[in-house]
């Protein structure tokens, strides 16, 4: 199973350490957390995040979470994304990439998962 990712200020994600489980903020309103797949993370990062600084992308074995991982499209967009219905345990994040915007506000992938992904599933490059 591939793995999804989740974007978070570092600070948040930190301070829900030593915890063995990490919710985010939005979970006690959304009831889920909200997660993409690696072609979707650029997108929604430059869409929702542009210009925020402190951010850390965090890489998720699915399989490993002991909750419902669920794709949907909420916006009706024919677009679906991961969502976790629970409580992450921190022993199914694979990586913590940090996850910086560049000096025109916009992102890209981490150097790390580069390799991994180099253009969308339609061949134009990310």
């Amino acid at each position: 199973m591939k793995s999804i990712f989740h974007i978070v200020q570092r600070a948040e994600f930190e301070g829900s350490a030593p915890s063995e489980l990490y919710r985010p903020a939005s979970f006690d309103t959304e009831g889920f957390i909200h997660c993409s797949y690696l072609e979707q993370v650029c997108a929604v990062a430059n869409e929702r995040f542009t210009g925020e600084l402190g951010l850390v992308l965090l890489e998720i074995d699915p399989a490993s979470t002991g909750c419902d991982v669920v794709d949907e499209d909420l916006y009706g967009l024919n677009e679906w994304f991961p969502h976790i219905y629970g409580a992450l345990p921190t022993r199914a994040i694979i990586a913590v990439h940090e996850f910086e915007a560049g000096s025109d506000g916009t992102f890209n992938l981490p150097t790390p998962l580069n390799s991994h992904y180099t253009s969308r599933p339609d061949g134009d490059p990310l």
